[in-house]
């Protein structure tokens, strides 16, 4: 009876190895190579529940990704063509296209495609970049490198059963020692382009200050013009006035004249003058108060004479062309408004009608006795 159980256990097990051995099952991640003796027989490449030959001495299946797979490189050193260099992280996409050809060729590893992807993948991007100047992958000649970059490793990976998807560029910097002089390059170019403004402008700055300079120059010497001829007509109106003045009543300007000296000299100042009483200076001092006699013979009104005329100005403006015009006269104001012009001439003044003959004074004091 026990035998007999142990029989009908091990038939069970058995049929149950030879059941499981029989199955095989493929989802949809996955792709199935059947080999019989070392011979592919058949490719699985649906999702499903397959059957072969009971045990792995007869038929075998290896079971493959159909997934994308990605393969990275990172830090790679490439040479662009103008001798500078580059340090370039990249990945790319694959999957087994081809599992007959895999298998055959790639002896149906992973391994082996990833060595091929990785040294045939940086040949490729030391290529691309070999042939474009500095700044190409900084530009948007980016995306047409990746894009040649799959191209030309596509028709290699084929071969073994592999398509390439896709290549991507992830970062394109420089290495440390091109960093350094092209850092040292930026900041040169900057420094003398600084110079170079601080140079202009200070070439401006000195123009203007030489403008200014004139300019300030011009207008002093206009304000000073102005004033020589206005004062040279004050001084002209008042030797005329005076002249005039002096033809009119000779004994009259001569008494005015000795009033306005007496005032000038006879002023507490301190100082000390020794003078004799007989003096021309004293002629009016001891006049008892008396006023010459009106002249009745007067002299002829001198002419007024003709205002000095103002330096002719051109048309042209001052300061090379920047609308700084020639100054003009200047003009005063005095206090109740009126406006001071300077003088061209005045009329002589009209005659002095003879005064009637004043009464005697009776007694008087003189204004100003003369000094003991």
């Amino acid at each position: 009876m026990n035998n007999r159980l142990y029989v009908i256990g091990g038939v069970i097990l058995v049929a149950l190895y030879i059941l499981f051995s029989s199955i095989y099952v493929v989802n949809e991640r996955e792709q199935a190579i059947v080999t019989r003796f070392g011979q592919i027989t058949d490719i699985r490449t649906e999702p499903g529940l397959y059957f072969k030959i009971p045990t792995d001495f007869v038929d075998s299946v290896q079971i493959v990704e159909d997934r994308l797979l990605r393969q990275d490189i990172s830090d790679l050193r490439v040479q662009v063509s103008g001798g500078a260099f580059y340090e370039v992280d990249a990945f790319l996409t694959y999957r087994i296209a081809d599992p007959r050809l895999f298998r055959e060729r790639a002896q149906g590893s992973l391994a082996v495609v990833d060595d091929r992807i990785a040294t045939r993948f940086a040949a490729v991007l030391r290529q691309v970049y070999g042939l474009r100047e500095f700044n190409a992958a900084l530009s948007e000649q980016r995306q047409q490198m990746m894009t040649e970059a799959r191209d030309l490793i596509r028709p290699d990976l084929e071969q073994i059963g592999i398509e390439v998807v896709d290549v991507r560029i992830l970062r394109t910097d420089l290495s440390a020692d091109v960093f350094e002089r092209t850092y040292e390059r930026m900041r040169a170019e900057r420094l003398a382009e600084a110079a170079l403004l601080r140079a202009r402008g200070e070439e401006q700055a000195q123009s203007l200050r030489a403008i200014a300079e004139r300019q300030a120059v011009e207008i002093v010497a206009a304000a000073t013009r102005d004033a020589e001829i206005i004062r040279g007509t004050g001084d002209a109106e008042r030797n005329r006035l005076f002249a005039a003045a002096y033809g009119q009543d000779q004994e009259f300007f001569e008494f005015y004249r000795s009033m306005e000296a007496y005032r000038n000299a006879l002023i507490d100042s301190g100082t000390t003058m020794v003078l004799s009483p007989e003096s021309e200076f004293f002629r009016y001092f001891g006049s008892n108060g008396e006023l010459p006699a009106a002249s009745t013979s007067f002299g002829t009104p001198i002419a007024p004479a003709p205002a000095p005329e103002a330096a002719a100005t051109d048309n042209e403006p001052a300061l090379d062309g920047l609308g700084i015009e020639e100054t003009t006269l200047p003009s005063l104001t005095l206090d109740d408004g009126t406006p001071l012009q300077p003088t061209v001439g005045t009329e002589a003044p009209a005659p002095v009608e003879e005064p009637a003959p004043a009464a005697p004074a009776a007694t008087g004091t003189p204004l100003l006795a003369p000094a003991q």
